[in-house]
């Protein structure tokens, strides 16, 4: 039975490494994958899954007119990231498409924003997902990272602005709840 997959984490965790390794996995075996990637997040490049390691690949992209009902051809598995960009509908098709087309979807995204609000994405992907798993990262005190801190060019926190502000190690922190609060 197919199933949809949550894996996420605060930032920096490996979430597009993991992602670009299962669909090799995928791909070692000779079978098809379809990957996706948000179109607002263009830090490396439109189109591109990226990890911070060096891997990165081509990939089709999403955004709000975005149907996976209609848009995913026979594969053996879809693969997304920057999956907190997903609206509800869009995770509730991605839930279809395990459920009733037999596709197994793995999303990989972030939980919160760095106000610790959850993105709306995320939020109907904790509650559809048939299997969540958090991806282990660590803050600068040495405790699991579970939320992400917005800074500014002088690594000063930020806390309040719109919830989408696309960045990458420049902009945003990993922290653990006690840090998030603190700072």
């Amino acid at each position: 039975m197919a199933k949809l997959y949550f894996r996420y984490s605060a930032m920096n965790a490996g979430k597009s490494t993991a992602l670009l390794q299962v669909a090799h996995n995928y791909e070692e075996q000779g079978q098809q994958v379809k990957l996706y990637t948000a179109a607002i997040d263009s830090r490396y490049g439109v189109g591109q899954v990226t990890s911070r390691l060096g891997p990165q690949r081509e990939v089709d992209m999403f955004d709000g007119a975005t149907d996976f009902l209609n848009d995913a051809p026979r594969v053996a598995c879809v693969l997304v990231d920057e999956a907190q960009f997903l609206s509800t509908a869009q995770v509730q098709q991605l839930h279809q498409l395990a459920q009733i087309r037999g596709v197994p979807v793995i999303c990989y995204g972030l939980r919160s924003d760095f106000r610790g609000e959850p993105f709306p994405g995320s939020a109907y992907l904790l509650a559809l997902a048939d299997d969540i798993e958090e991806l282990k990262n660590i803050c600068t005190c040495g405790k699991k990272a579970t939320m992400n801190i917005r800074v500014d060019g002088q690594g000063k926190r930020i806390r309040e602005g719109e919830q989408v502000s696309i960045g990458g190690n420049e902009q945003y922190r990993q922290a653990c709840g006690r840090c998030f609060y603190a700072g």
